[in-house]
């Protein structure tokens, strides 16, 4: 009785999902992602020389104006500062804010393969 109910479970969340706009879907996607986090890496570069990685980042955000509610012009997020840029967190590397300006245009942000 409860494999009949999960797989009509499964069903309706299948139908539900398919009468969606693919904007929905990955609204709902990136909520998932934001409630369960990621291990996001964060890699800035001066030409084509790598200078800061952040690492273990959940999400990168944009900022919003407290009182007119519009987009600022940076995103922002936490992660550990990699500071001998090996990609792994070593002791001593501590967790920090960060900001990234809409003129930075030499950074990736990616999901960590480890």
């Amino acid at each position: 009785m409860m494999k009949h109910r999960t797989t009509v479970a499964s069903l309706v969340t299948l139908i539900a999902l398919a009468g969606c706009t693919q904007e929905q879907q990955n609204q709902w996607r990136r909520d998932i992602q934001n409630w369960t986090g990621t291990n996001g890496v964060l890699e800035v570069y001066a030409g084509d020389k790598l200078v800061r990685r952040f690492l273990k980042i959940d999400k990168m955000s944009t900022a919003m104006g407290t009182t007119d509610n519009v987009p600022r012009s940076y995103r922002f997020g936490y992660g550990v500062l990699d500071e001998n840029l090996n990609g792994q967190v070593d002791d001593g590397e501590k967790r920090v804010y960060f900001e990234i300006g809409d003129f930075a245009t030499n950074y990736v942000f990616y999901e960590s393969p480890r």
